[in-house]
């Protein structure tokens, strides 16, 4: 398994994100319930949007779980970038 850190950006839509809000943050708590999602959450300031961390077979299949997510589907998400990430010391190294 590899692992990813995923930065989203949002668009200004923030009704909007309110209204999904609660089906995204189900989504990823299914993520987290099988292992693929080590922790997430929204930036506290600038730019709205979040930092992802998780954990896939390979990228392909990183951005197909992406694509599900609500915020996703909905286009509220205005930019994502995928990064491998090597994590080599704390509680999420192997």
């Amino acid at each position: 398994m590899a692992t990813f850190a995923v930065r989203y950006t949002y668009d200004e839509r923030t009704d909007a994100r309110d209204h999904f809000r609660p089906e995204h943050r189900a989504y990823l708590a299914g993520l987290a319930d099988v292992g693929a999602l080590k922790g997430s959450g929204p930036w506290t300031d600038g730019a709205p949007g979040a930092l992802l961390v998780l954990v896939a077979d390979d990228e392909e299949r990183l951005r197909a779980m992406l694509a599900d997510d609500p915020f996703q589907r909905e286009g509220l998400v205005a930019e994502t970038e995928v990064r491998g990430w090597d994590v080599v010391l704390g509680p999420w190294a192997s």
